[in-house]
């Protein structure tokens, strides 16, 4: 089934029934999960009104509002993961889940190690889903992984994981821009300065190797082991991006 899911996943169980609402809550929270309940789909509203979840657990057979009438409404506005509750040998809610937007079911009663099971499989695919989407948007937006940085070559900045800049002069960020155009790349001092724009010093001209060691102490985890701009001796450097 593959590797565990990392701990810490939000999920919401969705059911009138109180008894298996603790249980699952119970169990999933024994294994890391944080884990809300809800009786119906008011209460689930005043829960997402707080933060979206990673996965919602849904209860098809419930008074009132049922749960396809809440994956309806769910799937009009959200992607959020949805598990489907169904009777076990109802077949008709099963497909029409799963036409509704939901991303699995399991048929009630219901073994606790293969819901736990299930939910594994959704967040994976979810966070591949994510990557996915993450990896489109970066190049649509050109941009380009330092290591835990993220160069955006369209806005010019140089930005942490939390969306924090970092300062960049403009110098430093045309050499960043030409590592970036250039992956894998030996590039001599006077092809940096080309590309830079500076051709105002000399290619021996050891103000580059200042520069350099600037950007270093910007992007590297260890300066004096750098591993993503690297000292071609007598060529000049590479860029060798982190996930090469």
């Amino acid at each position: 089934m593959g590797e565990p899911v990392v701990e810490g996943h939000r999920l919401v169980i969705v059911d009138d029934e109180p008894e298996i609402r603790a249980m699952v809550a119970d169990y999933l929270g024994q294994h890391g999960f944080i884990v809300a309940a809800a009786a119906g789909g008011a209460e689930l509203d005043a829960i997402l009104a707080k933060g979206k979840p990673d996965l919602v657990i849904l209860d098809v057979n419930m008074p009132g509002e049922n749960g396809f009438a809440i994956a309806r409404r769910l799937r009009a506005k959200s992607d959020i993961p949805l598990l489907m509750l169904t009777a076990e040998d109802n077949v008709v809610d099963r497909v029409v889940g799963l036409e509704l937007g939901a991303d699995d079911y399991v048929p009630k009663p219901f073994n606790l190690r293969e819901l736990r099971a299930r939910i594994d499989a959704i967040l994976r695919r979810a966070a591949g889903r994510r990557g996915t989407r993450l990896r489109a948007t970066e190049a649509a937006r050109s941009i380009v992984r330092f290591g835990e940085l993220s160069l955006d070559l369209d806005a010019r900045k140089l930005l942490r994981p939390d969306g924090g800049e970092l300062e960049l002069t403009a110098m430093e960020f045309d050499l960043l821009a030409a590592f970036a155009h250039n992956p894998n790349r030996v590039l001599s001092r006077e092809r940096l300065l080309d590309l830079a724009h500076n051709r105002d010093t000399e290619p021996f001209d050891r103000s580059i190797d200042v520069r350099i060691a600037r950007l270093r102490h910007k992007v590297e985890r260890d300066p004096s082991k750098p591993l993503l701009i690297k000292t071609m001796r007598g060529a000049g450097y590479m860029f060798v991006p982190s996930d090469s």
